[in-house]
Parts: structure tokens; C-alpha cells; sequence
């Protein structure tokens, strides 16, 4: 019998992954009317438990303190009806539902994580009751600790950078090589040949173009990178996404202490404006999904689980 479930493996201590149906599966699986599941968000150290007073969940589920062995989780009660194992699986074909979800999530990671070190877990990570999350919490309270110790007094914060087409347009092309006596262009060759060599440097252009970029965006990593205590680079966002008119080239998550994050923006800022044809995009804090497993919240810290999207 497993004790865990949701988007992915996401097995608490000693689970399998995925609830078995049945009676922990609201989907017409032989779920008692009314039936429920616990829904876990993230867990944290030395929370007040006030700082949860009317905070709303997913599906609008109050947020409540669970303790256990000097940490806290966040969870809420939510229906098997919405969140057993098969409606789970049909809800997160809905996009506004996984929207509405993921947003929910995050809001109440970034509420508990302003006021005291938080880790997230993956969104839709489920129990089924109290005590299985209790008993995650004491079988992994040392790694959970560790994450903790690693994030405490830190927060996330994202830089993006764009290249606009200005800074991807190709170095002009030279003068064409006069013609000789025969009409073919240079040394010879023909009027074939000499498209050719064009079609060769217009190319050649456009690559170095593209390196000089990817030269500048290592540059400014390079130069924000000492003000952090850690950074994970992610994949470039899509930019049918972001909406952002440049072409991304640079998508890096830097974890900072607190109080560092004031001169790290000023100068990721002050970058951006002494950069022509780039645009450096500055966002955060947030909770740092990028710098610990949150992909599974049954096992060690430090992964790099989430990142994201964040976009």
C-alpha cells in the first residue's frame, strides 16, 4: 500500500509514487463520498503557525501547521474527488486548473518563506492523511534540515537576458570584389561563385554575431556571479511565453543572502544599461525552487529540482 502521490515522484517515507485506487482514489475508484487527502506545499523552521492565520490553498483550502520534530509543514485538506490519483490525472489536462493550482502553491511557499526558511516541495504532492506527513517529516528530518540550513536567510532571484535584433544583426558586409574583363566577380569563377562567397560571409556574419552575444551573457554572469552563494543555469524561456520582444539568450537562478540582493540588483541593472542591444531582466525574490530537490520530497537536499519558470 503506498502512502504518496501527485505529478511525480513525489513518495513520502517508504512510498511507491502513486496511490493505489480504491479507497484513496475519489475518482469513481470506491471513494467513500467526502473522502480526503492531505496536500503538502513545503516545509519549514520555526514558523509561527499565526503567520498561516487565513492563508487559502489550493482549491481555497485553508493552510494549516503540521509539527513534527522542529520543522512544520504546510498543508492543507483537500477532496480525493479533486485530487485522487485518476482525478489528478484528468485535472492536470485542464490548464486553467493546473494554473489556478501552481499559483496557489507558490503563493503559499512565498507567503511561509517571508517569514521563516521555507522548502518547497513539487506542486500536487499528496498524503493521505497526518500521520504519513509526520512520519516523512521524522524519517527525513535530517535532510530536511540540511535543505533548510542551505536556504536560510537566502532567496531566489532570476536574471534574464534578452538580445534584441540590433545585437544579432551581422557586421556589414564588404565591398564586392570589382568584376574582371569576362563579368565574373574577384578572381574569377563566375557570378555562381561569387553569390556563393556571399551566402559564405553572410553566414559567417551571423555566427559571429550570435557568438559575440553568448560572449556578453557569460560576461555578465561571470560579473554577478561572485555576489552569490550559488547559481543554476536553466534552459532559455520560450519566448512565446514571456512575451519579451528579444531573443533569450541567458536564463540563470541565483541564490543570494538577503542582504546582499539590494547591490545585486543595482548592478545586474547598471549591466543592462551599459549594454546596448541587451536587455537584462531582474525578478525576484523568490523561494528557492532552484537550489534544492523539490522533485521529490522523501529525499536529499541540493538538487536543483525546480527552477523555473519563472519566470
Amino acid at each position: 500500500m503506498t502512502e504518496a502521490w501527485g505529478i511525480g515522484p513525489a513518495a513520502g517515507a517508504g512510498a511507491a509514487g502513486s496511490a493505489d485506487t480504491g479507497t484513496h482514489d475519489g475518482t469513481g475508484g470506491g471513494a467513500a463520498a467526502g473522502a480526503t487527502a492531505v496536500y503538502l506545499y513545503g516545509v519549514a523552521r520555526d514558523l509561527d503557525p499565526a503567520a498561516l492565520t487565513g492563508l487559502a490553498g489550493v482549491s481555497g483550502a485553508p493552510v494549516r501547521a503540521l509539527h513534527a520534530g522542529g520543522l512544520t509543514a504546510l498543508v492543507s485538506t483537500v477532496a480525493l474527488a479533486e485530487y485522487g490519483e485518476q482525478a489528478l490525472r484528468a485535472n492536470l489536462e485542464d490548464l486553467d486548473w493546473l494554473e489556478a493550482t501552481a499559483r496557489a502553491h507558490h503563493d503559499v511557499v512565498g507567503h511561509a518563506a517571508r517569514a521563516a526558511a521555507t522548502a518547497p516541495v513539487r506542486i500536487a504532492t499528496l498524503y493521505r492523511d497526518d500521520d504519513r506527513v509526520a512520519a516523512l517529516l521524522a524519517a527525513r528530518h535530517d535532510d530536511f534540515s540540511a535543505m533548510l540550513d542551505t536556504i536560510a536567510g537566502r532567496s531566489e532571484w532570476g536574471v534574464k537576458v534578452y538580445a534584441y535584433p540590433e545585437a544579432l544583426k551581422p557586421d556589414p558586409e564588404p565591398p564586392a570584389a570589382p568584376a574582371d574583363a569576362g563579368g565574373a566577380a574577384g578572381t574569377g569563377g563566375g557570378v555562381g561563385t561569387a553569390y556563393l562567397r556571399r551566402r559564405q560571409q553572410q553566414r559567417r556574419s551571423r555566427e559571429d554575431a550570435t557568438r559575440r552575444v553568448a560572449a556578453q551573457a557569460q560576461a555578465i554572469h561571470n560579473e554577478l556571479a561572485p555576489l552569490a552563494v550559488a547559481a543554476r543555469q536553466h534552459p532559455p524561456q520560450d519566448p512565446r511565453l514571456s512575451g519579451h520582444p528579444g531573443v533569450p539568450i541567458l536564463n540563470v537562478a541565483y541564490l543570494l543572502e538577503d542582504d546582499q540582493a539590494a547591490g545585486f540588483t543595482g548592478l545586474a541593472t547598471a549591466i543592462g544599461d551599459r549594454t546596448p542591444g541587451l536587455g537584462v531582466e531582474v525578478t525576484g525574490p523568490w523561494p528557492p525552487y532552484s537550489f534544492i530537490d523539490t522533485a521529490d520530497p522523501g529525499g536529499s537536499g541540493g538538487g536543483g529540482g525546480g527552477g523555473g519558470d519563472r519566470a
